[in-house]
């Protein structure tokens, strides 16, 4: 192999340092993680240690987005990258879409950012950080926060101000509570992979647990309208 062809290969430690810029905990039991759920195939030089391309890099990149931006567990990232090799490995390696959607870009706002973003007033923005429903991070504002502020303006046309959406904070403290209680046991052992392995499990029942209360808020509803 000439040295050209061999730099088109890198070590694991040469992908860590590359996707460290935009995930500081990715951790070399993940990626291997990751590749023991079958959601990347680097190959292997003779005496087994793993070639990466650009390519194995940037579907990392897709990945690890998907989860931390999107909440995504692997199952549903890998029905994505399996249904995305049907059109061959370039779309399979550099998938364009999640649920439909460009995976996000990090959001860090200021706060004058955050308002402008949001479409909200000064004094509504106080009112969320007054009731815990929106905390900055070192004075700057994330993707989460964006989602919050732009739901949370949405409602106050219907009335329902931030004193009113303190139930949410609530309910969505116990779910996390609940999610703890299950993860628990996995954060307890000390195997290899066992973080990685947590994670997972915690972004999963995330999403079981959205699924379960917005079906149960359906059915609440068709109770208040009779239907």
């Amino acid at each position: 192999m000439g040295a050209q062809a061999a730099r088109a290969f890198m070590g694991i430690g040469e992908v860590l340092e590359i996707l460290r810029a935009d995930f500081p905990d990715v951790t070399v039991s993940k990626i291997r993680f990751l590749e023991g759920e079958g959601l990347i195939e680097p190959q292997r030089s003779p005496s087994g240690y793993r070639k990466f391309t650009h390519t194995d890099v940037e579907r990392l990149r897709y990945i690890l987005t998907a989860q931390r931006d999107r909440y995504l567990p692997l199952r549903v990232i890998k029905d994505h990258l399996d249904t995305a090799e049907q059109d061959g490995p370039t779309a399979a390696n550099r998938p364009r879409a999640v649920g439909g959607e460009s995976p996000a870009p990090e959001v860090r706002l200021s706060r004058a950012g955050l308002l402008k973003a949001a479409g909200l007033d000064e004094e509504t923005l106080a009112e969320l950080e007054d009731y815990g429903l929106l905390t900055p991070v070192a004075r700057w504002y994330d993707a989460e926060a964006l989602t919050v502020a732009r739901a949370s303006g949405a409602l106050a046309r219907f009335g329902l101000h931030p004193r009113h959406l303190r139930v949410l904070k609530a309910s969505a403290e116990r779910e996390a509570g609940l999610v703890e209680q299950a993860v628990a046991p996995l954060l307890r052992r000390r195997a290899p992979g066992a973080v990685d392995q947590a994670e997972e499990t915690a972004r999963e029942l995330s999403v079981l647990l959205q699924e379960l209360h917005t079906a149960l808020v359906r059915s609440g509803l068709r109770g208040i309208l009779g239907r």
